[in-house]
């Protein structure tokens, strides 16, 4: 791993095998002062094997293995500790579907210079999402607009997870405390930044639906965001 880069973009995964090689390639191919933490929870696809054989090519890839499906909020929370060990400045949340597209990261980049945490967001002007039927467009709006209003924080996109933090920001939050265990941790942990008045903003991406694999969002983890909006507000 080479420590002298600045930036590090973490990526869960759970059977992504098709996705996981062309996404790290496309990170690679920015050319920026950035290494990679992928954390896979023991994938029955072999997302975890191709990773080692990876592993053994790449020197800015990291691979951390689990021993099962434990949550997204816990792979993030052991990439954050990893990052803050070894003395990351920037720290990156992607997806491991294509659905982030790498070419959005100079940009997030760009803005962690004056912000502490920086958004992409697919509901402010110029932004926007690829390949979703309505009902599904219609559920992500109104779930970021549901949790906009009930914990009152002016942010377009709560709910997206491509997001960048600076290192001060993640040593202040206290992960002992998180609630959520799915997608609601990447709204808890947005959040939690601004309770503790550190600066951010949102720039516009465009959100394409993943081609390979299957979606992990359910009901449960709808439930549990909705719920944990009213929990963060006057818990």
């Amino acid at each position: 791993m080479n420590n002298m880069n600045q930036g590090l973009v973490i990526i869960p995964t759970y059977d992504e095998k098709e996705n996981i090689e062309i996404l790290i390639g496309e990170i690679l191919d920015l050319n920026l002062s950035l290494d990679i933490l992928v954390i896979d929870d023991n994938s029955p696809d072999g997302t975890g094997q191709l990773l080692e054989n990876l592993k053994q090519k790449i020197s800015q890839l990291q691979v951390i293995h689990r021993q099962a499906k434990l949550g997204l909020a816990g792979a993030y929370i052991l990439g954050f500790k990893y990052a803050l060990e070894k003395g990351y400045d920037y720290i990156f949340q992607m997806d491991a579907d294509l659905s982030h597209q790498p070419k959005f990261l100079p940009l997030l980049w760009e803005k962690l210079k004056e912000n502490d945490l920086v958004i992409g967001s697919r509901y402010i002007n110029g932004g926007g999402i690829e390949g979703w039927p309505w009902y599904r467009l219609f559920l992500s709006r109104f779930a970021s607009l549901y949790a906009r209003i009930i914990l009152g924080v002016r942010i377009y996109d709560f709910t997206g997870g491509f997001n960048g933090y600076k290192n001060e920001v993640l040593a202040k939050i206290d992960f002992d405390k998180i609630i959520s265990q799915g997608y609601s941790f990447l709204l808890e942990l947005k959040y939690k930044t601004i309770l503790r008045n550190f600066k951010y903003c949102e720039i516009p991406i465009v959100f394409v639906e993943r081609q390979q694999g299957k979606s992990k969002i359910s009901r449960k983890i709808i439930w549990e965001a909705a719920i944990n909006c009213w929990k963060l507000r006057f818990g």
